[in-house]
């Protein structure tokens, strides 16, 4: 269904989960108007305005739209790069958006197209994910050059700054200590928050202590401690697993059990996932010692989301999707399932996916959660994803600004 952008809509008869983390509300109501939530709660405490479409969700339940704190939205058409327009950004959206992945936080890689595509979304008529923007990820050789990156990129008003501290699993040489203080001190000048590409732990914990606003990845070389823990939690430090980044590196070795789940299959083109079976491509990544190390990698990463997870640290979904065979939209929901075989709960999920991810990411004042006064950006499902977080595949509609979106495709 489509509505007009000025209507007023209820959707009635809902279980709907806010994104708060609290429990959910039976028998919801969410009032929308000019794409904005205007009440929302149960319907005993709830007015319908006389003039309002009504729409039953009965035996449906409503979550925030998901939202990706580590994604790219790039130059990437099927599994080649060079395509940085507007309209394949828009397909990457639109994408993105019929898999229940409403916004995208976009770290890295992003240009002018994209910028414009972020400085146009705050409307009612808005039909596709939301994109927030980092620019190009930043290196440096020296101190004075990290700050005049810094001041050449917040020029175009980015939301975040994006660094790489990593040494591509000893390939490369590590940015220094100096590089990325300077980094952070010249992004605290402008204001703006610094997300880090980040593999060891010791160079998290130095890193955190420059400044580092945002943990992009996970630590994956070895387990974390409380005292890490401790750490984020005084800084107010988020971090994003990125388990299905890793997952991305090796996986292709042989053929996925996902190249036969129809909910993959609904968003990927078919030549792709005939590239991607080829024999010598699959023996290529058996052979690689950076799959295989990555691969090995893996486990530690989901055990360190678990023990941050109970220690209390915040966790904000993300996966590094967008560049070539890291399949947006899709990968947001194995990354959620993971993140359930690692331990944590449903409700912890979700959460992180929608409600601590917007905080996370400086955008909670609009979007995050179902409540009054933001954007009613949701997705309507037809199972309960409390029950099991694999129910996000039963998605039924999704909404952005208060309409429903066609999926084709879905």
């Amino acid at each position: 269904m489509t509505t007009a952008q000025t209507d007023t809509v209820a959707l009635v008869d809902a279980r709907i989960i806010n994104g708060t983390g609290t429990a959910p509300v039976d028998d919801g109501v969410i009032i929308i108007n000019a794409g904005r939530i205007i009440a929302i709660g149960n319907s005993n405490d709830i007015d319908i305005p006389d003039h309002a479409n009504v729409v039953s969700m009965a035996g449906k339940t409503i979550i925030p739209g998901l939202i990706n704190a580590h994604g790219h939205v790039s130059d990437v058409l099927g599994l080649e790069s060079g395509h940085y327009n507007t309209e394949n950004l828009l397909r990457q959206l639109n994408l993105y958006a019929s898999y229940g992945v409403t916004t995208v936080i976009s770290l890295g890689g992003d240009e002018r197209e994209a910028f414009e595509l972020r400085d146009t979304q705050q409307t009612p008529a808005l039909d596709r994910a939301r994109i927030y923007v980092a620019g190009p990820v930043l290196s440096a050789d020296s101190p004075d050059e990290a700050a005049a990156l810094v001041d050449e990129v917040a020029r175009s008003n980015p939301d975040f700054i994006k660094i790489r501290v990593d040494d591509n699993l000893g390939r490369t040489a590590k940015m220094a200590p100096e590089v990325y203080q300077a980094f952070s001190d010249r992004a605290d000048h402008h204001g703006l928050p610094l997300a880090v590409h980040i593999y060891y732990l010791d160079d998290t914990r130095q890193v955190i202590e420059a400044g580092g606003d945002f943990v992009a990845h996970s630590v994956r070389d070895r387990h974390v401690d409380q005292a890490f823990a401790d750490q984020l939690i005084a800084a107010d430090i988020c971090y994003s697993p990125t388990l299905t980044r890793e997952v991305s590196t090796y996986i292709y070795e042989s053929e996925p059990d996902f190249f036969s789940d129809p909910f993959f299959l609904a968003g990927v083109d078919s030549e792709i996932l005939d590239t991607l079976r080829e024999p010598a491509r699959q023996q290529r990544l058996r052979d690689s010692a950076m799959a295989q190390q990555y691969k090995a990698a893996l486990p530690i990463a989901m055990s360190n989301l678990k023990i941050l997870a109970d220690a209390g640290v915040t966790i904000a979904m993300g996966t590094d999707s967008g560049p070539a065979a890291r399949f947006q939209g899709y990968f947001e929901h194995l990354e959620m399932w993971m993140m359930q075989d690692a331990g944590l709960t449903p409700m912890q999920i979700i959460t992180s996916a929608t409600g601590d991810a917007a905080h996370c990411m400086g955008i909670s004042d609009e979007l995050g959660t179902l409540e009054a006064g933001k954007w009613a950006d949701l997705v309507v499902l037809s199972a309960d994803p409390l029950e099991d977080i694999r129910n996000t595949r039963s998605i039924d509609q999704v909404w952005i600004a208060g309409k429903a979106l066609p999926r084709p495709g879905f």
